[in-house]
């Protein structure tokens, strides 16, 4: 009897179930040999339904259990190795166990290790409100708000600690791991340590300034690095005393310097903004308008526009009483957002590969407003770049399902050149002097590439190796002779070129 029930295969629906079983058992009795021992059934279904319930806990529950299959995925489901999870956390809400995350057009339930996806329906883009942010602090009063600036010591640029193996202990960041005097081909002229650094394909953590100083955010802090004199200079904390390590919802999702290089804008996945006065060292302002991850970042002379995830772009002006002087709505999800060099075109990427291109009349608050420029690509549109000396041609990069490398004329939103990188590509930067674009690549080979573009020619001059993953971020300093990239094995690698 016990075997015939762990080889049979029940489908009963969970409503009656239990009265279907008894009722097999009952027609099974009258076949039993040994019909006066009621309790040997009445036994045998108490242990086939607890091996049920033992076997729902630590599998995917059976069709006959009346246990609910929901929040439960398929042992065959896997995620796409790109799209990272964004959190979506408003500032007033409080942790809770479970979460809800927004990314693109799919809205993730997280519950322990239970994951289902449901599609987000139009009214959630209602959550960005078009209104002035509330009031923040003022800077003298932002070590109460866990915001501060530490200066850099000795100890910390010098501390790395290795044992007979080569195996590194508490690293800590910007610490020198490598150095080399040779050619670019031959390896970085320089291997530094950037622990904690989010492995998330839509982040923007690395960004180099006019003067030459590095920014780079890894988890809730940003680290000032200047690369002239080669010295960390400090760091912005969110966190400065002793307690339980960051949850990823307060650590910094983007990142951006002024054209002046004097202010650092940093963006929260809380839906923060800070701008932080590098010079003084203190905080200018706190602008807490964003609902949902701050995706991007870029600035307009004295003008600051900040994307979301929820597709919200909004403009501050931190000079002005109200922040907050316009806003626009995109469809998707926004990934990558910058001015053209000329100031007069907006450029956001949405992370369903939609390139829109804004015009400068940026004030108002109504949702009626367009983009004047629609561009289709098949993946997300996060490695995203205006060429600097043609100001109506941007470039953009393509996933890993893609791998595309494009250059569109944004006046006829037609793409003029492409080439075929066969790999992920994370990220993209121009550099204007030296007249070359720079792309980081993701699998299969990790590289950086040096692209030579002469209208309406693409063709790649160097590819740089030397990351063992992915290559997330990449900058230039300020005269194009040398690259920094930061790439999800948590090394930041200085170029020559």
């Amino acid at each position: 009897m016990e075997a015939e029930v762990a080889s049979k295969k029940w489908i009963f629906t969970d409503r009656d179930s239990k009265w279907r079983m008894q009722r097999y058992f009952r027609g099974k009795r009258r076949h039993c040999p040994f019909k006066g021992q009621d309790d040997v059934h009445h036994t045998s279904y108490k242990r086939f339904r607890r091996r049920i319930f033992q076997r729902s806990g630590c599998e995917s529950p059976a069709a006959s259990t009346p246990l609910t299959t929901r929040g439960q995925c398929e042992p065959s489901f896997e995620f796409d190795t790109v799209c990272q999870r964004l959190e979506l956390d408003s500032p007033q809400r409080h942790e809770e166990p479970g979460h809800t995350v927004i990314h693109g057009n799919s809205q993730e339930r997280l519950t322990g290790s239970a994951t289902c996806f449901t599609a987000v329906s139009p009214e959630i883009m209602t959550a960005c409100t078009l209104t002035a942010p509330q009031g923040c602090p003022s800077a003298g009063n932002a070590s109460q708000q866990g915001w501060v600036w530490r200066a850099a010591t000795q100890e910390n640029e010098n501390s790395l600690q290795a044992d007979s193996d080569g195996r590194r202990h508490d690293v800590q960041p910007f610490a020198t791991l490598g150095k080399s005097f040779r050619g670019p081909q031959d390896g970085p002229v320089m291997k530094m340590a950037a622990p904690s650094l989010v492995n998330d394909y839509y982040t923007n953590l690395l960004d180099c300034s006019c003067n030459g100083m590095i920014a780079l955010a890894l988890g809730s802090s940003v680290y000032l690095w200047n690369s002239e004199s080669q010295a960390l200079v400090g760091c912005l904390e969110n966190h400065p005393k002793p307690g339980p390590p960051y949850h990823q919802t307060d650590s910094v999702s983007c990142l951006c310097w002024s054209r002046d290089g004097r202010a650092l804008s940093i963006g929260t996945r809380r839906g923060e903004i800070q701008l932080w006065d590098v010079e003084q060292n203190q905080r200018v302002s706190c602008l807490s308008s964003h609902l949902s991850v701050v995706g991007a970042l870029s600035w307009n002379q004295k003008l600051l526009s900040s994307g979301s995830v929820l597709g919200c772009i909004h403009h501050f002006d931190p000079r002005a009483s109200t922040t907050l002087v316009g806003a626009a709505v995109q469809q998707d999800g926004i990934c990558s957002l910058q001015w053209s060099p000329e100031d007069d075109m907006l450029a956001s990427g949405s992370t369903e590969g939609l390139l829109c291109i804004w015009d400068r009349d940026i004030a108002g608050f109504t949702r009626a407003r367009q983009p004047i420029t629609r561009m289709k690509q098949p993946s997300a549109v996060k490695a995203m770049g205006w060429c600097p000396w043609q100001s109506k041609t941007i470039a953009t990069g393509g996933g890993w399902k893609d791998g595309e490398l494009r250059i569109w004329d944004a006046d006829s939103a037609t793409c003029v050149s492409s080439e075929n990188t066969n790999s992920q590509i994370c990220s993209l930067h121009w550099a204007e002097k030296r007249r070359y674009l720079v792309t980081g690549h993701g699998l299969p080979r990790h590289q950086v590439t040096c692209w030579s573009w002469d209208f309406p020619h693409l063709s790649p001059t160097l590819q740089l190796t030397g990351h063992s993953q992915r290559v997330l971020h990449v900058a230039v300093n300020p005269d194009n002779t040398q690259i920094f990239t930061a790439g999800a094995d948590q090394h930041l690698q200085i170029w020559d070129i």
